[in-house]
């Protein structure tokens, strides 16, 4: 039996057609057997690594048929032998200690670039791969998006995953950036159910808050929504102290507040998208029925969990019908959701700004904090502060150029 060895050639320089073919044609003439190729390109510069084994009495010939087409072809190439006890070892890390880390903004900078690789490096995790999710930049800036999203590939053994989450978190916080940390599996790329809040959330504002002002109790409410959304108070509590401040409110008023509610920015493009991928998408509310059927209505959401006022002789009573949707509620209704369209919990998604989202966010395969309160942030998986709500599309692992004509 013949021996082999196995061999990493590096080539780098100007891109042009014909040099991936030229290479990979000399060692098929040779029968060298190709491990593994990968190759990245950014404004005509090309870099491409390819492993192949082949036996030893060929890989001189092989090195120098490759020199000569390089220099014919004017990029730079080099060798590297490879054991094959070191590459059996990656071999059988092939799917696993994978992780993604999706940075957005407004637009990124060189520094804020180097404050979350560093924080990899602290963690001893190696980028395997830079991928930019967001259209290229253009110079002027009026041109701009507003948004700059690129994606980490990263690979390591990690003991303590929330921890380096809350590093993130941290760095967020402070940077005007957003850093979403997963683990890199089938779930991720799988994600088929997502969930939101909809009060400060899919729209700009509390809707209890816009009935209190036109019933006259306004800083009343909004005093205790405030508290109820830091986790000061029991948000069931809240809601019922807040509740009985609209008794005698009109219900003509409710389709006037339905009719102006403020869009989250980037909203109604993330739920088009999700529907055109397939995505089942919920409210889980603890604002009003009424105003989740009515975007239900507007945008095709799939599925309103929300509470129901009582109105009798077209006035509020300052009661409510049913169970309080409060934070417990919202996390069986995720699950309950997942089970009748039979989807794992790992595949879905919830969205919320408040501390009555965190048991959801937390059950959820990928909860994100959304403009959030600092004690949900603190507590949730991922947050997402800096762009509209169709950031949550880079989250997910799309791309600009996937969707052309949805911008």
């Amino acid at each position: 039996m013949e021996k082999t060895e196995i061999i990493t050639v590096r080539i780098s320089g100007p891109d042009r057609p014909g040099v991936t073919t030229a290479l990979t044609a000399i060692l098929g003439h040779h029968g060298a057997r190709i491990l593994d190729i990968g190759q990245a390109n950014i404004h005509h510069s090309l870099s491409l690594a390819i492993i192949f084994e082949a036996e030893t009495n060929k890989s001189g010939y092989i090195l120098k048929d490759l020199l000569f087409k390089a220099d014919e072809l004017g990029v730079n190439v080099g060798f590297s032998p490879l054991p094959k006890e070191e590459y059996s070892t990656w071999v059988n890390l092939q799917g696993k200690n994978r992780y993604t880390v999706t940075m957005l903004g407004r637009e990124l900078n060189a520094t804020q670039i180097s404050l979350v690789t560093s924080i990899l490096t602290e963690y001893k995790l190696n980028i395997e791969k830079i991928t930019r999710l967001t259209s290229r930049i253009p110079l002027s800036k009026a041109n701009h998006l507003g948004r700059s999203c690129i994606e980490f590939s990263v690979r390591g053994t990690l003991d303590n995953f929330k921890e380096l989450q809350n590093r993130f978190l941290t760095l967020s916080g402070t940077h005007q950036i957003d850093v979403a940390f997963q683990e890199e599996n089938m779930y991720r790329r799988m994600r088929r159910l997502i969930c939101f809040d909809m009060d400060s959330t899919l729209i700009q504002t509390e809707v209890i808050d816009e009935l209190a002002d036109r019933a006259g109790v306004g800083e009343k409410v909004r005093a205790i929504t405030e508290s109820a959304m830091r986790g000061e108070i029991d948000f069931s509590e809240s809601f019922e102290q807040r509740i009985r401040l609209l008794k005698g409110l009109d219900e003509s008023v409710l389709k006037e507040v339905a009719e102006n509610l403020p869009l989250t920015e980037g909203m109604t493009r993330l739920i088009r998208i999700l529907k055109k991928g397939g995505y089942k998408i919920g409210i889980l509310s603890g604002g009003f029925t009424y105003f989740g059927n009515y975007l239900k209505d507007k945008y095709g959401f799939d599925y309103v969990y929300a509470n129901e006022l009582e109105i009798i002789d077209g006035k509020l009573t300052g009661n409510y019908i049913g169970d309080i949707v409060d934070g417990k509620r919202k996390a069986e209704l995720l699950k309950l959701i997942a089970q009748v369209e039979k989807v794992d919990l790992k595949q879905t998604v919830a969205v919320g700004d408040g501390a009555n989202d965190l048991p959801m966010l937390a059950m959820a395969g990928l909860g994100i904090a959304f403009h959030a309160k600092p004690k949900v942030k603190e507590n949730a998986q991922n947050s997402l502060s800096t762009v509209g709500l169709d950031g949550i599309l880079y989250f997910l692992g799309y791309r600009d150029s996937m969707l052309e004509g949805d911008f």
